[in-house]
């Protein structure tokens, strides 16, 4: 209550927007009268809706509240789903204690709103913290289990990112729920068009291309590997310089997702690098779009008792996400774009952060190691293929 009553004042201080509470609102009106999904623009920034079809069907009941009765859900919505979401981390990350700790959730939802992109999240009104709970609760079910990667599809069909978890799958292994996750999105691009055939197809064939629709990728905003590079070249348009890295990086990251399940048997770390790897790939990833850095603390967290350096590690990348160095450096108009070399690392934290971590996932990954140690003495299980040759079950 007492975080939440700063956020309060502090946008009594200086007005927050929640300008995407707007956009979805508009977007849900369009999909309810039948109107041009993809013609309009709202609010004094002239923004336009840029997600597929199928998310303007589920913001249909947007439309039935006052515009200021949906900013206030939308704080405490988004206060709930912060808890949830620290609560399957701790889940994901064999904090079961934790996980079930009411007061320990209570105080890191509080101290985990004034992270930069969760804090994001709020100010603009967004669904990134939903979506982050519906992929990491699908993903954190055991193999097997009915529909697993289903969720994860739907999510793909809001935002088109959480794709790549389907990709994840099926180089683990897990055709089944890799199938399963497709599955998931075709029926979200279904019920789009069935619902608004004319913006699915315009979407689909035009629309999804136009990433300039979506906003500027130098600004400070998109910490995106393309933002550091359009950045650290001064050019609004790399175009390969860009692109080649960027497969580079895509390759990469499922490489260190897949290295760290198959000889650590970390299925969560997995899951954290494809994240990770989503975020940076993308054309653009504004800092809201971040929320991923709660699972990832909560896992560096779960790896740090008793040792020095990991707990130099959690302080360290903890700061990156609080500190917002990226609206210090100067962004007005088109500064963003000349900034000396040495203000480039605090232009884009997190890129140069997710860029670290999947190096430092491929340098842990270089030797096989059956049953890894956990924090506290325990044992991680081997790698899901040992344990099947072995006949037991897999662990949840």
């Amino acid at each position: 209550m007492v975080s939440l009553a700063g956020f309060w004042a502090l946008h009594h201080i200086q007005q927050m927007p929640m300008s995407d509470i707007v956009v979805y609102r508009a977007e849900g009106q369009a999909a309810a009268a039948g109107g041009d999904l993809y013609g309009f623009t709202v609010s004094k920034w002239n923004l336009p809706a840029t997600y597929p079809p199928f998310a303007a069907v589920l913001f249909i009941p947007t439309t039935w509240l006052p515009l200021g009765v949906l900013k206030i859900l939308g704080v405490l919505l988004n206060t709930a789903l912060l808890g949830l979401l620290v609560h399957l981390s701790c889940k994901a990350a064999g904090l079961r204690r934790a996980a079930r700790d009411v007061p320990f959730l209570l105080a890191a939802t509080a101290l985990g709103l004034w992270l930069e992109p969760v804090f994001q999240t709020f100010v603009f009104g967004q669904v990134n913290l939903a979506l982050a709970c519906l992929v990491l609760w699908d993903l954190g079910r055991p193999d097997g289990a009915r529909l697993k990667g289903f969720a994860t599809g739907l999510a793909a069909g809001i935002k088109l990112t959480p794709a790549l978890f389907a990709v994840y799958l099926l180089i683990t292994g897990r055709v089944k729920a890799a199938c399963t996750t497709l599955a998931g999105f075709l029926c979200s691009v279904l019920l789009g068009w069935l619902a608004l055939p004319d913006a699915s197809v315009e979407y689909w064939t035009r629309r999804m291309f136009e990433t300039g629709r979506v906003g500027k990728a130098w600004i400070v905003d998109n910490q995106s590997l393309q933002g550091l590079v359009t950045r650290v070249l001064h050019d609004p348009a790399p175009g390969l310089l860009w692109a080649v890295p960027a497969v580079l990086t895509a390759a990469a990251g499922l490489y260190a997702a897949r290295r760290v399940y198959l000889r650590r048997g970390l299925d969560h770390w997995g899951v954290l690098c494809t994240a990770v790897t989503a975020l940076l790939v993308s054309p653009i990833s504004w800092s809201h779009h971040w929320v991923w850095c709660v699972p990832l603390l909560v896992t560096l967290a779960a790896h740090t008792r008793g040792i020095a350096w990991r707990r130099a590690l959690l302080a360290a990348t903890t700061l990156a996400f609080a500190a917002r160095t990226m609206w210090i450096t100067p962004h007005a108009g088109s500064l963003d774009l000349h900034l000396p070399w040495w203000q480039q690392p605090f232009a884009a934290p997190y890129p140069v952060l997710g860029l670290g971590l999947l190096a430092a996932v491929i340098w842990w990954t270089r030797r096989p190691s059956g049953v890894p140690a956990l924090a506290g003495g325990g044992r991680l299980p081997a790698p899901r293929a040992e344990r099947q040759l072995s006949g037991r079950s897999p662990a949840a």
